[in-house]
């Protein structure tokens, strides 16, 4: 006790009495997506630890605060009512999910508190003020996709997604996309669904399906395995990198394509990697270790570059914007431009008016296939 009284007295006297910056986390902790929000919180600390490492923003130490949100909406909005009222908080990062960053970025902008979202893929982030997006956005994705798919001669494909806000956005996306490809509609699943057969089947014939990014994705996955399905299975995004989907999946989830921001942990010559992105995910690994899947061997790190963006961006806007005031940080942070070489993410960072981390330059089209030294990716051109 007297050791932790110490600790907590030293901590308030940094940087000459001032206290703490802190940057607020909100993310699924618990619950069946706690892997998104346990990477998320990871990466944020190793990046924190190395910004503190180095002097800290304005001289100051940064210290993370972290709240639950569960997969409920409720305890999102709570959290980020909570954080945004909390004037030592100079950003939050989160809530993940469309849905929930919806319920919640009003409470943000009416308490001028500077967001960045690394789990938000639907809706724009041009008429925030205070909020940024490090994910790549579903309009972004979605077109890589179909025009990947137009490059190979794909004539009909189907989409298999939950009924969620993002969902909707990539039925209505593919919709306004297909051109002369023929697009046969949104099948709709349910959490509750043990398989997703029958969805399947209705696009047996098609030449490419669409996934969902949530964890539904490895039960279509699944399903087209069973069911024989000789088409292209194609992510509606990134959440295909989850090693979740090849241990649903199985076998089956050989030859599955994805589009995200840059992913090299898959690929095997670490050499390649992008230099800031290397350094992030290997401490990362020092820190915190791997996921290993015990059905697939897959592994991944127990982190994400594009979450540890956030606070490199936050720190570097901090700097240009000689503090933390929330008007000068977001319009700092509007005009960053950080090269891909330096960043936690390994893709370059020039947000802009639209408030977008990563444009389309940024998404990369991945593959995932299978040796006998396991699972690893391929980037497509």
């Amino acid at each position: 006790m007297v050791v932790a009284l110490g600790a907590a007295g030293c901590a308030g006297k940094e940087a000459a009495g001032k206290p703490p910056v802190k940057i607020g986390l909100i993310g699924p902790l618990s619950g069946p997506l706690a892997v998104l929000g346990t990477s998320q919180q990871n990466s944020v600390q190793v990046e924190i630890d190395r910004i503190n490492a180095a002097g800290g923003v304005d001289g100051v130490k940064l210290q993370l605060v972290t709240r639950d949100s569960g997969l409920d909406p409720g305890k999102a909005v709570q959290a980020a009512r909570e954080l945004a009222g909390d004037q030592q908080v100079k950003l939050i990062v989160g809530p993940s999910l469309t849905a929930f960053y919806n319920a919640a970025k009003g409470v943000f902008e009416q308490n001028k508190k500077l967001n960045c979202q690394p789990g938000v893929a639907a809706g724009s982030f041009a008429e925030l003020k205070y909020g940024f997006r490090a994910q790549d956005a579903t309009e972004i994705d979605v077109t890589k996709a179909v025009q990947y798919l137009k490059g190979r001669g794909v004539k009909s494909f189907g989409l298999v997604y939950e009924g969620d806000d993002t969902g909707k956005a990539v039925d209505q996306l593919l919709t306004q996309q297909a051109g002369d490809m023929k697009y046969l509609g949104f099948q709709t699943t349910r959490p509750d669904d043990q398989s997703h057969s029958a969805y399947v089947e209705k696009f047996k014939d098609a030449d490419a399906i669409f996934f969902s990014n949530n964890v539904g994705g490895a039960k279509t996955i699944a399903a087209a395995a069973a069911a024989g399905y000789k088409g292209q299975l194609i992510g509606a995004g990134s959440g295909a990198q989850n090693i979740a989907f090849l241990e649903g999946g199985g076998d089956g989830a050989k030859g599955i394509i994805f589009q995200m921001p840059n992913y090299q942990y898959p690929m095997r010559d670490r050499a390649a990697w992008q230099p800031g992105y290397r350094k992030h995910i290997e401490a990362v690994e020092a820190k915190y270790g791997i996921n290993t899947g015990p059905k697939s061997g897959a592994t991944s790190p127990k982190g994400t570059g594009m979450a540890a963006d956030c606070v490199y961006a936050f720190a570097e806007a901090a700097k240009a914007a000689g503090g933390t005031d929330p008007d000068k940080l977001a319009a700092a942070m509007e005009n960053l431009n950080l090269p891909e070489e330096d960043t936690p993410s390994g893709n370059s960072l020039s947000p802009g008016k639209t408030h977008e981390f990563y444009d389309a330059q940024d998404v990369r089209v991945y593959q995932w296939d299978k040796d006998d030294k396991g699972w690893f990716t391929r980037e497509l051109p």
